[in-house]
């Protein structure tokens, strides 16, 4: 009767070290995937944070240009006033993409507002045409090369946060990531497009 005990009391022992073996693999399999999500998020934040920067630095060049080219466009005020809001609108977009990146409504109201900036700008650019004085503008040669160097610098700031946002999207949805997602509210996040494909490049600013 002891011996029939002890074996029942080995056996049982023997499923109970194995129940909390295999709980604290998954345990360890949560806290990995938990930690790798959360390195992942991150670092599609910090990544907008660097288009954060180059965005704020173009909607600072944006009133300068307007500026300068108010003495020669004194008969052209609807479009400047075009672009003047598009980039208010812009600049507001922007600071609520900055707060929760990643957001798809912030990120769809950051995109569209881009794309009508960049209409904005590109209506500007034709009605410059008309004005070869303003065109030979020392200050608004200077605000060419700026804005467009900070073009540049947001399109590579942007491929770099789509391609976070991607890896970080492959991650929460693959098996067994995505019960860790699900359970800890890892959402998903959104991409960084402009949709209209004919201002999906930067604006040509060129008054040479």
């Amino acid at each position: 009767m002891l011996t029939l005990l002890a074996n029942t009391t080995y056996i049982l022992l023997g499923v109970l070290g194995a129940c909390l073996l295999v709980a604290m693999i998954v345990v360890i399999m949560v806290i990995g995937i938990y930690n790798a999500l959360v390195q992942l998020r991150e670092r599609y934040k910090n990544s907008f944070s660097q288009i954060d920067v180059q965005l704020q630095r173009r909607y600072d060049l944006i009133p300068n240009l307007v500026d300068t080219a108010k003495g020669y466009m004194k008969h052209e005020a609807q479009t400047l006033e075009a672009v003047v809001m598009a980039r208010n609108q812009a600049v507001t977009a922007a600071k609520a993409a900055s707060a929760d990146p990643g957001n798809p409504s912030v990120m769809a109201s950051l995109s569209g507002a881009e794309g009508n900036l960049a209409g904005a700008m590109s209506k500007l650019m034709l009605v410059v045409e008309s004005y070869p004085e303003l065109k030979a503008n020392t200050n608004m040669l200077q605000i060419q090369e700026e804005l467009t160097s900070t073009e540049n610098k947001v399109s590579f700031a942007r491929q770099a946060y789509n391609d976070a946002v991607t890896k970080y999207n492959i991650k929460r949805s693959t098996f067994p990531d995505m019960f860790v997602a699900s359970a800890f509210n890892f959402a998903a996040a959104e991409l960084f497009e402009i949709k209209n494909e004919g201002i999906r490049e930067a604006p040509k600013v060129n008054f040479a």
